[in-house]
């Protein structure tokens, strides 16, 4: 077998991996076994001892309804963000409207036309560490991570959305540029502006 046969059966069995992990974790996560973790809040107020706040925003964009096949929830109400943290899952649903952005030039993955989805949910937990798992089972994608909440604080978990790349000619030293249009494949989280 050559090095670029190898290289490619080396990425297939990769990706193959990522989205049965990302299938798995859903399913394990989708479904709550715990309701005393976090506590939904609508306004403000001060954080009670032992408590913190926590903030989760996301921001990402999908094509238009309809694009791909009539049974295609993107773009329509029901493409929803789940959350999971130690075990108390909710489905986020996002406020969605559609947005068209002009091409600057290179590097703009949100370029086009297509539908806005912000998803936002405060709530307070015991201030420790937690499990979060982040999805949306829509696109078969998941992502966990650990945050470490200091009691009596108000935190922010920014959820960034990681598109996949178009196609392009393949030339050394240039990579495909990413575009919401072709799917998210994965998130990045920030806890407070640092990367969890």
């Amino acid at each position: 077998m050559k090095k670029r046969d190898l290289l490619f059966l080396a990425m297939a069995v990769t990706i193959i991996s990522s989205c049965a992990d990302s299938s798995a974790l859903i399913r394990a996560n989708s479904t709550s076994i715990r309701s005393d973790v976090f506590e939904e809040l609508a306004g403000g107020g001060p954080v009670p001892p032992g408590y913190a706040v926590l903030r989760i925003v996301s921001a990402l964009k999908t094509h238009k309804p309809g694009i791909y096949s009539v049974k295609d929830i993107h773009g329509t109400s029901d493409y929803k963000l789940l959350l999971n943290i130690d075990g108390q899952a909710v489905l986020l649903q996002g406020s969605l409207r559609e947005e068209r952005v002009e091409p600057r030039g290179s590097g703009e993955d949100e370029a086009g036309e297509g539908i806005r989805y912000r998803f936002s949910k405060k709530m307070r937990l015991k201030a420790g560490t937690h499990k979060v798992v982040i999805a949306i089972p829509a696109d078969d994608v998941a992502v966990e991570g650990k945050v470490a909440l200091t009691e009596g604080t108000s935190n922010m978990l920014v959820v960034e959305p990681v598109y996949r790349s178009k196609p392009a000619k393949r030339r050394p030293g240039f990579y495909a540029a990413k575009s919401f249009e072709k799917g998210i494949t994965g998130f990045r989280m920030l806890l407070n502006g640092k990367t969890i």
